[in-house]
């Protein structure tokens, strides 16, 4: 055996006490305040009372009376009592603020514009929650104002020097998007049609002190649009009334908070349908109470106004638009209201490209709505407000767009034009009114504008080349006219909206063998 020495003998004695010390420390700053913690937490327990709340929704919303039901104190009060705590966060419309949220775990879901969930998602490169609900969507509440003068008409847009004054990612820049997309303003700048300004106050405060000089348009909401009406020089060229699955707005959910509380997500939906139901024959006391909380004034006057121009979402209207209560309604599907609503932002250079790949299915979830469909879920049940009545029958319908009247001739004439549809020149066999395949498929994407534009008459107006015998140029020019008419209808446009045109156009060019396609509304 080794001899030991006096340093060997040191360096063993020196280990030691490192080794004794650590052993201390890790007891004295890890192992003790864990165990002193889990004593005070199991006395905690032992001395507390069950909590009234067992978990706490967050939710990201802005100050839009859309989203009125949502702040409501009976919606606050129904999810305590189911043991939920409703956390509301006032993020100012700052839609990208909002998807990061989501994305982080911060909030548990919000509401968005389905054209500013669609942006956002974009940008940030993934779509961290899923659309499980339609809350609203505007029925004039939008619009794109100028004054007379300077633009008479939409097509008075149709000009280089023409621009539109908005708020960046506000519902009614998207409304002048889908105007610019559906309408023929090919002079238009395509990058650089808009003004933006800070906030709508900003928007009239601009219109306020137009001279007329240019060719401007405003895009505002309510209750701007009725204050800048007010001036007797002021016309609508356009507002969300005339439009359908365009401007709406959606309940949307984490992912994850939808894996691990599905049912907290359920509860939600079922208590904001209970909210709306019970709320719904008293909107306009609800806004203004909603817009005092807010610190804005509005008179009756101007609530009145702004609850004529939301149409909140009802449940069976829910299930209509996830597809769950069949075909027997007139109700788009939230697939198709995403696919044209890309189409627009593509159209109009706010995305390059489809986020989704072609797969709208991607961006909501309709399990919510199928389970509670399944369970026979009546907005009013739990409240007890329908007495007397088999609960099994709802009560609650889905809501159609009323039909245009048909018109006179006269009628016919006195429309006033809106503007010039933006479609591809329809083709036909030469000398003939057989329309070519192509413009059967572009007649087809007509067919559903003119769908989501439910408030417009179309004149389909025939042209021919000058020269040869104008009676039989004319009857060529009517034939095709007709036959694109016929098409339309066989598409699902009213007949009662079509009404088809000939004339000889005045020059030599393609365009003046084609057709085109001009909407109209009666004078007000």
């Amino acid at each position: 055996m080794a001899e030991r020495t006096p340093t060997s003998v040191l360096v063993a004695v020196l280990l030691w006490v490192v080794i004794i010390g650590g052993i201390a420390a890790t007891v004295r700053y890890l192992v003790l305040p864990r165990y002193q913690d889990q004593k005070r937490d199991a006395l905690a327990l032992q001395t507390s009372s069950q909590g009234k709340y067992k978990l706490e929704v967050r939710v990201a919303l802005d100050s839009f009376s859309g989203y009125c039901i949502l702040r409501s104190a009976g919606m606050a009060e129904s999810l305590a009592r189911q043991g939920i705590r409703l956390s509301l966060t006032d993020d100012g419309a700052d839609y990208m603020q909002r998807i990061k949220a989501l994305q982080k775990g911060d909030v548990d879901m919000a509401v968005f514009p389905v054209n500013s969930f669609i942006q956002c998602g974009a940008q940030l490169g993934e779509f961290p929650a899923a659309i499980v609900y339609l809350v609203d969507e505007t029925k004039g509440a939008d619009a794109i104002v100028a004054l007379k003068s300077a633009v008479p008409a939409i097509s008075a847009l149709n000009a280089a020097d023409a621009r539109i004054v908005l708020t960046p990612n506000s519902p009614s820049e998207f409304l002048a998007r889908v105007m610019i997309a559906s309408f023929s303003l090919p002079e238009l700048p395509p990058r650089k049609w808009s003004i933006e300004k800070d906030g709508v106050e900003a928007v009239y405060k601009m219109f306020r002190a137009d001279s007329g000089e240019k060719r401007l348009a405003y895009a505002m909401w309510e209750p701007y649009v009725s204050k800048a009406l007010k001036d007797g020089h002021a016309q609508v060229l356009l507002d969300s009334s005339k439009v359908r699955g365009y401007i709406v707005d959606v309940l949307v959910a984490r992912r994850e908070f939808l894996i691990d509380h599905d049912d907290a997500a359920r509860s939600v939906l079922e208590t904001y349908a209970r909210s709306a139901y019970a709320h719904q024959a008293r909107m306009v006391d609800v806004v203004m109470a909603d817009a005092q909380l807010a610190g804005d004034k509005i008179d009756r006057t101007e609530a009145v106004q702004m609850v004529k121009g939301i149409e909140w979402k009802n449940t069976l209207e829910n299930y209509a638009h996830f597809g769950l209560q069949g075909e027997a309604h007139s109700l788009e599907n939230i697939e198709d209201i995403i696919i044209k609503i890309t189409g627009v932002l593509i159209k109009t250079g706010a995305l390059e490209s489809d986020p989704l790949n072609g797969q709208p299915n991607r961006l909501y979830f309709n399990k919510l709505l199928q389970d509670m469909k399944a369970a026979d879920f009546h907005p009013g049940r739990a409240l007890n407000v329908i007495s007397g009545m088999d609960m099994g029958a709802n009560d609650e319908t889905v809501r159609v767009e009323a039909k245009l009247a048909a018109l006179t001739e006269a009628q016919w004439e006195s429309l006033v034009s809106v503007g010039a549809l933006s479609v591809e020149p329809v083709t036909f066999g030469r000398g003939t009114s057989r329309i070519s395949i192509q413009s059967e498929h572009e007649l087809a994407s007509l067919a559903n504008t003119l769908n989501s534009w439910p408030q417009y008459y179309l004149s389909v107006t025939g042209r021919v080349r000058p020269g040869g015998e104008a009676q039989d140029a004319l009857n060529l020019a009517k034939a095709r006219a007709e036959a694109v008419v016929q098409m339309l209808q066989a598409k699902g446009v009213a007949p009662e909206r079509l009404r088809a045109l000939a004339v000889i156009g005045a020059s030599d060019s393609a365009e003046d063998q084609s057709v085109s396609f001009v909407v109209g509304q009666l004078p007000y």
